[in-house]
């Protein structure tokens, strides 16, 4: 094994004898929404180990995220919670802690992104497994080889004769998706747009990274725009992938300050860095199932 590479990631292992979940909840905000969840889980055999809470004020929803073990089977929590979700009209989900997340990492040409993750991933420091890489182009298949993770090469023809149309290249998708019990998609600089049936289809689980922080700079060559314009800061923009392009519910930003004295080049190499950590902050907190969302706008309890 090339000492480069990291050893794979252990599996996540819960205490002996102890079931790792995390529970998240919305609903209408009220009074007595803490007490009876935390009732609940007592009543579980729960030792939480964290809980975070927030009401919003612009839409008037609760939100609540408790991480938690207990000796107790996912169905016994499931029914110990059903009386309080139905009192309080709670949107509530169980996850199970100890299971990494199952990712499909889509790209084109531009590896950084893709490699920040699949390392990142490698070390054991995000909870995912990639059991598949999606490129339209092959350019980065000796990556994906690199860290063993299997690649899939589903080209798209402009060419209304072809059959490698964008139509036939979502439903490829849809059937990796299905074969690969995929939760979590993640464009890593993947540069084609998808529909606006996908991206329903997609809704709260896919993930894309926006190579600016400031809205004025979309479009090609985004670091340019900034040199030519005198900016001091660049940076990146993780969010959700909704029809409405890259105006998703914004998960991470990050920023990076740049002097005149900088070229366009070093612009694009330190978005490059900005866009990785960026990506891999959303990605870890989605994973860890921290963010919720809020109409436009998402609560992460980091």
């Amino acid at each position: 094994m090339d000492p480069a590479l990291p050893s794979p990631a252990a599996p996540l292992e819960p205490p002996p004898g102890e079931n790792p979940f995390v529970l998240t909840v919305a609903c209408p905000d009220r009074k007595g929404i803490v007490h009876a969840v935390s009732g609940a889980l007592l009543g579980a055999g729960a030792d939480i180990a964290e809980s975070q809470q927030y009401g919003s004020p612009d839409s008037g929803d609760f939100f609540l995220r408790v991480q938690f073990t207990t000796p107790e089977a996912r169905s016994a929590v499931e029914a110990a919670l059903a009386p309080v979700r139905a009192e309080f009209g709670m949107r509530a989900q169980l996850w199970d802690a100890g299971r990494r997340m199952r990712t499909l990492v889509m790209c084109s040409k531009d590896g950084h992104t893709l490699n920040d993750l699949l390392f990142q991933q490698r070390a054991g420091s995000l909870p995912i497994e990639v059991p598949v890489v999606v490129s339209n182009h092959l350019d980065l298949q000796p990556l994906a080889a690199f860290y063993g993770v299997p690649f899939v090469h589903v080209p798209i023809s402009t060419d209304p004769a072809s059959r490698c149309t964008k139509a036939a290249a979502e439903a490829r998708l849809r059937e990796l998706i299905r074969e690969h019990d995929i939760d979590l998609v993640v464009l890593a600089r993947y540069m084609q747009i998808l529909s606006d049936e996908l991206c329903r289809d997609l809704e709260g689980m896919a993930i894309n990274i926006h190579h600016s922080f400031l809205p004025s700079f979309k479009g090609a060559r985004p670091y340019h725009q900034a040199h030519e314009r005198g900016v001091k800061i660049i940076g990146a923009t993780a969010h959700y992938v909704t029809a409405d392009l890259d105006e998703g519910p914004i998960i991470a930003q990050s920023v990076q300050p740049v002097t005149h004295a900088q070229t366009a080049e070093d612009f694009v190499e330190r978005g490059r860095d900005v866009e990785g950590s960026t990506l891999v902050q959303a990605v870890r907190w989605h994973a860890e199932h921290r963010v919720l969302v809020d109409g436009r706008r998402t609560v992460v309890f980091a």
